[in-house]
């Protein structure tokens, strides 16, 4: 729970005033008391009050003061709540070892059409698609134009390097493009500065970093945003050769034909997962790493993804139930108060003879 006007705490400086008060009252009291000759007759006279009726409306006079005065600082409670506006980057790897023939009939085959089924499912989303290699880039901004985003995806093609580092960092600059509390990478975020936005980035990778920023130091970048990074590592562990036709490579990267090396990875057309930093990079800025061996795993990751980046936190001003908890807590002492204290009838005495 955080505190929207802390100094208004001051408020429970009263608590000790009224308690002052009561115990200078209860002294004069005590100071004026005179002395009668028939204890009989004052029993009789005066209500018929035990010492608990006389201290639990004190007590509760005092717990709806403090409420109150916690009341009047404006406490907030960050509570999780469904969102079908959040904004997702999905960062796609399209290193050339992601021509491997491990999973069936490659991995940028079955990559795509786990990443076309997740987008056609999250209607309502901002999803934005950056691809990566030995450099990221936006593709596609973050939008809800479905069909903007399968044809990008459709259309990825594979180059040498992996750049996850980089990746991070362009997908955090596209949200902010978008999301005006979200500050681009390059300026300076203080703790008061970090929120939660309804953001979040997705990075589908079947590799280890190998060029620019390290994934770890992207990631503190998000980390100081609010913005949590979940990461997948995608691929077995076996070594299998590296098929992509001519469509699935970038000419221009020198990487062409069906046998597209690896990105600095180990065996032919086969990657070693970094997952050691997946996992740091997720537990850091408050995401969760995923392995997916096959298509199956992978459509399961991305479909279980939803439930997750569609909840974000926000805060929920709850002064009106400390409000209303202390103003019940007053009345109740108040009323108690009346009922114990009420005048009562004196009851006949009759003096005992000499």
């Amino acid at each position: 729970m955080s505190l929207a006007w802390p100094w208004a705490l001051a408020a429970l400086g009263t608590v000790p005033l009224v308690l002052a008060v009561a115990w200078l009252v209860r002294r004069r009291r005590r100071r004026a008391a005179v002395t009668v000759t028939s204890l009989a007759l004052v029993r009789a006279a005066a209500p018929g009050r035990g010492r608990w009726t006389r201290r639990i409306p004190a007590a509760l006079l005092v717990a709806g003061l403090a409420v109150l005065g916690v009341g009047a600082a404006r406490p907030q409670v960050s509570v999780p709540i469904a969102s079908n506006a959040t904004t997702i980057l999905l960062a796609f790897d399209v290193s050339s070892s992601m021509c491997s023939t491990d999973v069936d009939p490659n991995r940028l085959v079955v990559a795509q059409e786990a990443a076309t089924a997740f987008v056609e499912s999250q209607a309502g989303s901002r999803i934005g698609l950056v691809a990566f290699s030995g450099v990221a880039g936006v593709l596609v901004p973050p939008t809800t134009d479905t069909d903007a985003l399968v044809d990008a995806i459709a259309g990825l093609t594979t180059s040498r390097g992996t750049a996850i580092g980089q990746a991070i960092l362009t997908s955090i600059d596209a949200i902010a493009e978008v999301d005006l509390s979200v500050a681009p990478t390059g300026v300076e975020v203080t703790d008061e500065d970090t929120a939660q936005p309804a953001a979040a980035i997705v990075v589908l990778t079947d590799g280890a970093n190998s060029q620019g920023v390290e994934p770890v130091t992207a990631a503190e970048q998000a980390t100081a945003r609010g913005i949590p990074v979940y990461t997948i590592g995608f691929g077995t562990t076996t070594p299998a050769a590296a098929v992509c036709d001519a469509s699935q490579v970038d000419a221009s990267s020198g990487a062409a034909g069906a046998n597209a090396g690896g990105g600095g990875g180990a065996g032919p057309g086969n990657q070693t997962i970094d997952e050691a930093t997946l996992t740091e990079v997720a537990d850091s800025t408050g995401g969760e790493y995923y392995r997916a061996e096959n298509a199956d795993e992978l459509s399961s990751v991305l479909t279980e993804l939803p439930s997750t980046l569609s909840v974000v936190h926000e805060d929920r001003d709850v002064a009106s139930w400390f409000a209303l908890a202390g103003g019940l807590l007053v009345a109740a002492a108040v009323a108690l108060s009346l009922w114990w204290g009420r005048v009562r009838a004196p009851r006949t005495v009759t003096p005992r003879r000499p």
